[in-house]
């Protein structure tokens, strides 16, 4: 597997990517528009593992630890 990381990629290599991950995923149906989620990877200015660390850090601020009983959802992350 060839290298993501922004030295060793091209702005088309980086928009291909994140392409071929929206199609593989089907993301087009789970609210997220990875282009625009990405934007900074695609720009070089992030790469992909400081953009997911950003979000986690900001999920995890805004989702309790414990929702309770009888909690829903897709239960990612919690075990």
């Amino acid at each position: 597997m060839k290298s993501t990381l922004i030295k060793d990629t091209t702005v088309a290599e980086r928009i291909a990517l994140i392409k071929e991950w929206e199609e593989a995923d089907a993301c087009e149906s789970c609210g997220i528009d990875l282009m625009d989620y990405f934007k900074d990877y695609i720009d070089g200015k992030k790469e992909i593992s400081q953009i997911n660390m950003e979000y986690n850090a900001k999920y995890q601020a805004e989702v309790p630890e414990d929702d309770g009983p009888g909690r829903q959802g897709c239960g990612m992350g919690r075990r």
